[in-house]
C-alpha cells in the first residue's frame, strides 16, 4: 500500500493527460477536420465549443452522482470511456456522428480532473497536497507539451483519425496505469444539496470561479484557432504551426513544474499572481505582433509559462479557502473552466468567421486583464476574512 500511495499521483497525473488530449484535440487539427468533413474552420471550432459545454454541465452533476463510489472504480472507469470514445471517433463517419460521440464521452470525462484533484488530497498529508494537485494537473500540461504538437503532426502526415486512434491508445494504457497503483478503498465526502448551497454562500470561492470563467474565456478565444490563426496571419505550414503547439506545451510543463515547487513556500496567492501575468504578457504579446511569426511564438511561450500554473493554482487555492467544500468546489471549478472555454471559443469562432483575426487576441488579453485584477482582488477579500475572524 505505501509503494502505490507513492506512486499514486503520477498514476492520477498521466490519466489527467488522457483527459487533455480528449479535450485540446480539435484545437491541434482543425484544418484538417474542416478539409475531410466538408465543413468550415468555425464549424469545425464547435467541436471546442459543444464539447466545453458538455464538460461545464457535466462536471458538477457528476460529481453529485458520483461522490459516493470509490474512487478507483469511478477513475479507471471514466479512463474507460475516454479510451473508447477516441477510438471510436477515429472511425466516425461525418461530422455529425463525430460531434454526437465527443458529446457522449466528454459528458462522462468530465468528473475525471476534479474527482483526480480530490483523490490526491487523499493519499498525501494536508501540507503536500498544493504541490500534489499542481503536480496531478502536471498532465494537462503534458497534453499540451506533448499530446497537442503530436496530434497536429499526426493530423497533418497520417489524418485526424490517425490523431484520435492515438489518443485512445494512450487511454488504454493510462487505465493500466491506474489500476495498479491507485489505491483501493478511497471515499471522498458525499456531495448532497446542501453541500452545494454552502459552495454558492461561500463569497471566496463565487469569486475563485469568476476568476476561472474569465481566464479560460481569454484564453481560448486565442487558443482554439490558434494553428489556423498562424497559418492566415504568417502563411506558415503545419510544421511551424505545431512547433507553436510544442513551445506552448512545453513551457507550460516548465511553469507547472515550477510552481509545484514553489507554491508551498510562496503561498497560492502569490504564485496565482504570477502565472495570471505570464498569460496575460504573453496573449498581449500574440495580439501585438499578429502577423510575425517569430514574435508570435515568443508570445505563446510566456503565455504557455503561466497556462496550466494558473489553472492549478485555482484548484488549490479552492482546496485551501474550504477544505470541507473541495469535492464539490473542484468540481465546479472545472465546469467554470469549461463554460470559460465555451465563452472564449464562440467568441473567437464568430470574430474569425467575420475575418477580425488580429481583435481574437486583444478580445482575448481583455478577458485574462479582468481575471488578474479579480485575483488582485482576492487579496484584500482574504485580509478582510482575517481581520474579521
Amino acid at each position: 500500500m505505501p509503494v502505490h500511495r507513492h506512486f499514486a499521483p503520477t498514476a492520477l497525473m498521466f490519466g489527467n493527460l488522457v483527459t487533455g488530449c480528449s479535450v485540446l484535440a480539435p484545437a491541434g487539427m482543425l484544418i484538417e477536420l474542416s478539409s475531410d468533413l466538408g465543413v468550415s474552420v468555425h464549424t469545425a471550432g464547435l467541436l471546442v465549443t459543444f464539447g466545453a459545454m458538455m464538460l461545464c454541465i457535466g462536471s458538477p452533476l457528476t460529481a453529485w452522482l458520483t461522490s459516493r463510489i470509490e474512487r478507483r472504480t469511478l477513475l479507471t472507469t471514466t479512463l474507460v470511456v475516454l479510451a473508447l470514445g477516441n477510438a471510436i471517433s477515429a472511425l466516425a463517419p461525418d461530422y455529425a456522428t463525430l460531434l454526437i460521440v465527443r458529446l457522449i464521452m466528454l459528458a462522462v470525462g468530465a468528473l475525471y480532473t476534479p474527482q483526480a484533484a480530490g483523490t490526491a488530497a487523499l493519499i498525501v498529508p494536508a501540507e503536500k497536497r498544493g504541490g500534489t494537485i499542481a503536480y496531478v494537473f502536471l498532465g494537462w500540461s503534458l497534453a499540451a507539451a506533448v499530446g497537442l504538437p503530436l496530434i497536429t503532426f499526426m493530423a497533418s502526415r497520417y489524418g485526424w483519425r490517425a490523431s484520435y486512434g492515438a489518443v485512445g491508445v494512450i487511454g488504454v494504457l493510462s487505465f493500466l496505469l491506474l489500476v495498479w497503483r491507485l489505491p483501493a478503498g478511497l471515499i471522498g465526502a458525499p456531495v448532497d444539496l446542501k453541500t452545494w448551497a454552502d459552495v454558492g454562500r461561500n463569497r471566496a470561492i463565487v469569486v475563485l470561479l469568476a476568476i476561472t470563467t474569465f481566464l479560460m474565456s481569454g484564453q481560448f478565444a486565442v487558443f482554439t484557432f490558434m494553428g489556423p490563426l498562424l497559418s492566415k496571419l504568417t502563411q506558415v505550414g503545419s510544421d511551424a504551426v505545431g512547433l507553436a503547439f510544442a513551445v506552448y506545451g512545453v513551457c507550460g510543463f516548465v511553469g507547472i513544474a515550477i510552481v509545484s515547487r514553489i507554491v508551498d513556500s510562496w503561498g497560492p496567492y502569490k504564485t496565482s499572481v504570477l502565472s495570471v501575468s505570464l498569460v496575460l504578457a504573453g496573449i498581449t504579446g500574440w495580439a501585438l505582433s499578429a502577423g510575425v511569426y517569430p514574435l508570435m511564438a515568443c508570445s505563446v511561450a510566456i503565455w504557455g509559462l503561466g497556462f496550466a500554473s494558473s489553472n492549478s493554482m485555482q484548484q488549490v487555492r479552492l482546496v485551501t479557502a474550504a477544505p470541507a467544500l473541495a469535492t464539490a468546489s473542484v468540481s465546479l471549478n472545472t465546469s467554470f473552466l469549461y463554460v470559460g472555454q465555451a465563452i472564449g471559443s464562440a467568441i473567437g469562432g464568430l470574430l474569425y468567421a467575420h475575418e477580425l483575426l488580429r481583435g481574437i487576441g486583444f478580445a482575448g488579453a481583455a478577458f485574462v486583464g479582468l481575471a488578474l485584477t479579480t485575483v488582485i482582488f482576492t487579496r484584500r477579500l482574504s485580509t478582510a476574512k482575517s481581520s474579521s475572524a
